[in-house]
């Protein structure tokens, strides 16, 4: 008897189900994880509310979630990198290792990416929402007997934020400034501290994902609906900060952003939006840099030895957890920014109560 898997697939907005699944036959290279956890991103709840973002819409029923830690329960024979029983984080991201991009040593541009739970393309990707997941060995990171799942389950939103940071440069003794604090930027924040940041403020237009921010690491926390001075005071003597990391994609952070930068300062974007107008004469003047952040690659493995070594604390990022039947309760948490940050869905978990982490 074929081994069968229970998966949240999405079908069209607001339609998502619990469905059993086909879970596959274990390849060569390839190992089986029984999913522990499980967080709900961005990306999630776009397909979730609206069927998609921009271009992208659902054109078939598919898989979601690409955020996952578990345990695995079988390997392929020849396979020595993990073992039965080694809990894991799994790397969502596969690219062909043949295009120009991966040849130059840019994966995360690859022209034939497969990255779980992605309506990219057609036939669309199927995510990891599942109890059992088959993966390539190589997608597995193994992870410390003492950290919890649920810590492990960050590791991929985490090293979005490492991305970013390795996108300033160095940021040794550096004065950082992180716009919008959900989940990738208060982990934004967390790799910049890692990263020798001498100080870090936070701005968001919400108290609540504030808090969460200096429970990160931030040094200071401004809601910029609050406080309508704040740009005025740091943009003084030609601005503040050395490096922006904007998490928000939203067009008035940016340009406020760039009114408190020191001259030949580094912008990051992270967020994403729609088109934005930004000042040019300021870039020019400042002599500013702007760059994008998309997605990571290296900085998985770096993300899951900063958490085994506890050189990191992500456990403020989880606020609550769900188990796999109450995934629609869980979605619909996770979209109030005033009362969910991270929420994770507990896939060995189907019969207990909702759970504050």
């Amino acid at each position: 008897m074929r081994m069968r898997c229970m998966c949240l697939v999405i079908h069209a907005p607001d339609d998502l189900r619990l469905e059993e699944q086909d879970a596959g036959d274990i390849g060569p290279g390839q190992v089986l994880v029984k999913v522990g956890m499980g967080g709900i991103c961005g990306s999630d709840l776009h397909y979730f509310h609206n069927g998609g973002f921009g271009t992208v819409r659902i054109k078939e029923p598919m898989v979601l979630g690409h955020e996952v830690a578990g345990t695995v329960v079988a390997t392929a024979p020849g396979v020595d990198s993990v073992r039965i029983g080694d809990k894991v984080a799994v790397n969502p991201s596969r690219p062909c290792g043949a295009c120009k991009f991966c040849l130059e040593g840019l994966p995360n541009q690859c022209l034939d990416m497969r990255f779980y739970g992605s309506a990219m393309r057609t036939p669309h990707v199927q995510g990891a929402f599942r109890n059992m997941l088959l993966c390539e060995a190589t997608q597995c990171v193994k992870v410390a007997d003492h950290v919890p799942l649920r810590l492990a389950a960050l590791a991929e939103p985490f090293s979005v934020g490492l991305h970013g940071v390795s996108r300033a440069g160095p940021l040794l003794g550096k004065r950082v400034l992180v716009s919008g604090c959900g989940p990738i930027g208060v982990l934004a924040i967390a790799a910049a501290r890692a990263h020798g940041a001498a100080e870090i403020t936070a701005t968001d237009v919400v108290d609540e994902p504030l808090a969460i921010a200096r429970a990160m690491g931030a040094d200071h926390a401004i809601n910029v609906a609050q406080d309508r001075g704040w740009v005025s005071r740091y943009s003084a003597d030609k601005g503040t900060f050395d490096v922006m990391l904007e998490c928000s994609g939203n067009e008035r952070a940016l340009r406020d952003g760039l009114e408190v930068m020191r001259p030949r300062g580094v912008v990051v974007q992270l967020g994403l939006g729609g088109d934005v107008s930004i000042p040019q004469n300021m870039v020019v003047a400042k002599e500013l840099s702007i760059c994008g952040s998309f997605r990571f690659h290296a900085e998985f493995a770096l993300a899951v030895r900063l958490i085994n070594e506890g050189r990191v604390d992500l456990s403020p990022v989880v606020s609550h957890t769900f188990p796999m039947q109450q995934a629609r309760e869980a979605f619909e948490l996770a979209s109030d920014r005033k009362q969910a940050m991270k929420v994770l869905i507990d896939f060995a978990d189907v019969g207990a109560e909702t759970t504050a982490a």
